[in-house]
């Protein structure tokens, strides 16, 4: 069993997924899918003064809440990042300030691209 937080318009929601050995485990379990999807994104190892926030999953920027120079808190909203027709808050993990935005709204994005630095 593995437990994950999931953060749901603010609501947070412990859960619990079973993990299937054998043949069933080389497939991926539609269950497990969006459950870390709409936690906050985990943060990257520290980029050239600062802290990279990495897309969790392929999907699309759907808007861009922050500029550079921007103080954030954490918990903030960064941006909405779309996948699988779920629109997805991407979350400040620490306090700090934006030091660059490296995406554009409506802008496809892959997992684990960057998509901005906080300070």
């Amino acid at each position: 069993m593995k437990k994950y937080r999931v953060n749901v318009n603010g609501t947070v929601y412990d859960i619990t997924l079973e993990v299937l050995e054998g043949e069933a485990a080389k497939a991926p379990a539609p269950a497990a899918a969006p459950a870390p999807a709409a936690a906050p994104a985990p943060a990257a190892a520290p980029v050239a003064g600062g802290q990279s926030i990495d897309a969790p999953m392929p999907g699309n920027i759907i808007s861009i809440n922050v500029k550079p120079g921007q103080p954030v808190k954490k918990g903030d909203v960064l941006l909405i990042l779309e996948a699988m027709k779920m629109e997805n808050e991407i979350m400040a993990p620490a306090d700090g300030t934006v030091a660059s935005v490296a995406v554009n709204a409506g802008q496809t994005v892959q997992s684990g691209q960057q998509l901005l630095t906080l300070a």
